[in-house]
């Protein structure tokens, strides 16, 4: 199953239950935190407009709102996701990162986080986000890389080297550069423990995409120290 298909992105995202269950493993992870270098990108722009594709429930539009004061619309394909976004006050509307219902150069600051590797088209999708931002804007992108928890999925036989290619933190600077001037990548990586088998294959079943894959998981002894390895994406449209 493809990560891009828009009928899997669908039924990932038709309810938070599964979203919820994958983020809970990363509460109890060490080393910097993703999101906050994310936010810092953001930050050091100080934009005064912000648009956030793939936005999930809103916690990160919501804390761009409440910590820099800017103006944030949040948009995403699923339904439950914009209501969930909406009840914390953001302003999330449904819309499509192919076709975004906004005029050009609106938006001084563009956020797509863990959403890029969901676009079927990815080259269009970043045409869009770059439309949209004004001359000098900035696009943060955050994203996985392809040896993300690969001690997990090590055990289920899964060589995500051999995947079709999509934004990952090994292929997204290349595409980034299609559309935008100056483009930096800033790694970061960490660790989390997965306490037994159950827990990895609860981990697999959470996603619509991989949990045909929960069977190949093997007992064990013990738990399982597996690396997240992130990519934060910084591209700046001359």
């Amino acid at each position: 199953m493809r990560l891009d298909d828009p009928q899997i992105v669908r039924a990932e995202y038709a309810s938070e239950d599964g979203l919820r269950a994958r983020q809970s493993i990363y509460e109890g992870s060490h080393g910097p935190d993703p999101r906050d270098t994310a936010f810092a990108a953001v930050a050091e722009v100080g934009p005064r407009r912000v648009i956030e594709a793939g936005c999930g429930w809103g916690e990160f539009a919501e804390r761009l709102g409440r910590e820099l004061g800017a103006d944030v619309v949040a948009v995403d394909l699923s339904p439950r996701m914009v209501e969930l976004a909406r009840e914390r006050g953001v302003d999330a509307r449904i819309a499509d990162v192919h076709a975004l219902p906004f005029a050009d150069g609106e938006f001084d600051c563009a956020v797509a986080n863990w959403m890029l590797y969901h676009v079927p088209d990815l080259d269009r999708a970043l045409g869009e986000l770059a439309c949209v931002l004004r001359r000098g804007g900035r696009l943060v992108a955050a994203t996985n890389s392809l040896r993300h928890l690969e001690e997990l999925w090590s055990l289920v036989g899964r060589d995500r080297n051999t995947e079709p290619p999509r934004f990952f933190a090994e292929t997204g600077e290349v595409a980034l550069r299609r559309h935008f001037g100056l483009v930096e990548r800033r790694d970061m990586a960490g660790d989390l423990v997965f306490h037994d088998a159950a827990a990895v294959r609860g981990y697999i079943a959470s996603s619509v995409a991989h949990k045909h894959l929960v069977d190949r998981v093997p007992a064990f002894d013990g738990p399982l120290r597996a690396t997240r390895r992130v990519a934060i994406f910084v591209a700046d449209r001359l």
